[in-house]
């Protein structure tokens, strides 16, 4: 099966590829949040090591420290009775859409199997994995494109623009609203959990690696230098190749969006009391 960091590409550099059949939809979203960013960087291309003039990089700023006197009280979830897993689409639907009216969230709530597909790209985030099987539905529909050619082949910045509605989306998210939500919905993720052979697992400790992961990407300012590939494209620089593919996916959405996932998720984090 055709993958997307499979496309075949255009041989000419300021074209770009082709968008990817949309094949059956498959869902996951739980509030929007981690997941997000790893819908905006559905198209993905895989990426080699190329040794290259060095990109100019911003490492992410930690969030700050709350004081040390400060002990903030815990959230919890609301006191709901929720349905058996298999039929907890709806209420996360409902749920969500109290939470964002956002176009984009609201699409993807339309896709199925939202907590259990949820679990599984957490749990590929965590792993430091792509979790693209899962994540084609939600392929931004312009194509990707380059600048310049040979040694100036780059990104060409209006691609970032592609992610700017995932971007503003997870802007659009109530940081403490989405953190309840997850508590709220969490004995039915844990159920999923168990589904994928980890009958005692702390899912919380998964969550918390996939933001770690997550806010380990660069933000990068500037041109982001590629190599052609036969079916696709290289990161130049060996600093920003050496990346996770999940970071890579996020990195993609241009510094824009990057840098808006990246605050939200550390809101989220500190919330959720989680140290990722």
């Amino acid at each position: 099966m055709l993958h997307i960091d499979e496309v075949e590409l255009d041989r000419n550099y300021e074209n770009s590829f082709q968008p990817v059949p949309e094949p059956r939809r498959t869902g996951w979203v739980i509030g929007g949040v981690i997941l997000l960013v790893i819908a905006a960087g559905v198209a993905y291309t895989f990426l080699r090591d190329r040794p290259a003039a060095p990109t100019a990089i911003r490492t992410p700023a930690p969030a700050a420290a709350p004081p040390a006197t400060v002990q903030p009280k815990p959230l919890v979830g609301e006191s709901i009775s929720l349905p058996p897993l298999a039929e907890t689409d709806a209420i996360v639907r409902e749920l969500v859409g109290q939470l964002s009216a956002h176009p984009s969230i609201a699409a993807w709530l339309a896709t199925k199997g939202l907590i259990a597909n949820f679990t599984v790209v957490t749990l590929n985030i965590a792993e430091g994995q792509a979790p693209t099987t899962h994540l084609r539905p939600l392929a931004p529909k312009a194509r990707f494109q380059t600048t310049g050619s040979g040694a100036a082949l780059a990104i060409n910045p209006k691609s970032y623009d592609r992610y700017n509605g995932y971007g503003d989306a997870v802007g659009s998210l109530d940081a403490t609203g989405t953190a309840r939500l997850y508590l709220t919905l969490k004995p039915r993720v844990l159920d999923a959990y168990r589904e994928l052979g980890y009958p005692d697992g702390d899912f919380d400790r998964v969550l918390e690696r996939a933001i770690g992961e997550l806010l380990k990407a660069p933000v990068v300012d500037g041109a982001v230098p590629l190599r052609p590939k036969t079916l696709s494209f290289a990161f130049a620089d060996p600093q920003l190749e050496s990346l996770a593919p999940a970071q890579k996916q996020l990195l993609r959405m241009g510094p824009r969006n990057v840098a808006a996932v990246q605050g939200k998720l550390r809101e989220i984090a500190g919330l959720l009391q989680l140290h990722p």
